[in-house]
């Protein structure tokens, strides 16, 4: 359908199968997206690459979803031929201000349910930084809620990222 044009006109992704509808991109939204990518870069240098509101793909769960952003591998022209994999991702990222039930209940079971080993959610409305991690069953064992300090990715042991500014 959305080779062939049918949905050129609505925002979209592929979860579990299904075609879910993306709330319109607001302008908080867009801001901490690009805000937020620009710091991670900037820490990361060329360790990782940052992808922004674009697909990664997996297979087992017939799922496309569209992270605002994306740690993955930085494996360069590779992505010419697919979408990051679970096993490029290192971490994901969304920004919720209107999609928080979505972004917590069917996405972060998909992302754990394909091996995705971190998942973070900014909560836009109480500006709070939510860090799913621990995979056991498919599912993620530890949710902690952060307004301050650092947190450091489980891929990036020697990375501190501040709390501060993804909320900022």
């Amino acid at each position: 359908m959305i080779a062939a044009g049918i949905l050129d006109d609505r925002r979209v992704e592929l979860l579990n199968g299904e075609i879910v509808e993306m709330p319109p991109e607001g302008e908080p939204h867009a801001y901490y997206v690009r805000t937020v990518g620009d710091y991670l870069r900037g820490l990361l240098g060329d360790r990782a690459h940052i992808s922004e509101g674009h697909p990664i793909t997996i297979p087992a769960t017939q799922s496309e979803p569209e992270p605002d952003i994306a740690v993955v591998q930085p494996l360069g022209r590779e992505y010419l031929h697919h979408h990051p994999y679970p096993e490029n991702v290192f971490w994901l990222i969304e920004f919720s201000n209107t999609s928080l039930k979505k972004d917590a209940a069917p996405k972060a079971r998909a992302y754990a349910a394909a091996g995705i080993p971190e998942y973070w959610i900014v909560n836009l409305q109480k500006m709070e930084l939510i860090v799913m991690r621990d995979l056991r069953d498919s599912r993620y064992q530890s949710e902690i809620v952060l307004t301050a300090g650092t947190v450091t990715p489980l891929s990036f042991p020697d990375l501190k990222v501040s709390i501060r500014r993804l909320l900022d």
